[in-house]
């Protein structure tokens, strides 16, 4: 299986998935344990995939999003995008809304506490 095979696989089978450096648990860039963070914090349930693991899974993200930089999450199968974009959508509130619009569980008070704190 090509590792662009592998990737649509990846998103295809899970809501939510954040291809990063490093995993959930212990993210080995800034920005991956950023978007690792939000996540978790917020209960969302999503598979991670590290890049650092396979050159041709780190590349083939890339080239398959047409997006230039790690971490990207995709949301049902969409791309949403890399840490920037997703800390914005956390702070405004869309994220949230893209969340419950996806049927995505997670815990919208620490979403709020989120808010709260970067306010």
């Amino acid at each position: 299986m090509s590792a662009l095979d592998q990737i649509r696989e990846t998103i295809e089978t899970n809501d939510v998935v954040l291809f990063m450096k490093g995993n959930k648990m212990m993210p080995q860039c800034g920005f991956s344990s950023r978007v690792a963070g939000i996540l978790n914090y917020m209960g969302i349930e999503y598979a991670d995939v590290n890049v650092l693991a396979d050159a041709e899974i780190r590349q083939g993200i890339k080239d398959f999003s047409d997006w230039p930089t790690i971490p990207q999450l995709y949301v049902k199968g969409e791309f949403v995008g890399g840490c920037d974009i997703i800390t914005e959508m956390t702070l405004s509130g869309e994220l949230d809304t893209l969340l419950e619009s996806s049927g995505v569980a997670f815990d919208k008070e620490k979403a709020e506490q989120i808010r709260a704190a970067n306010g």
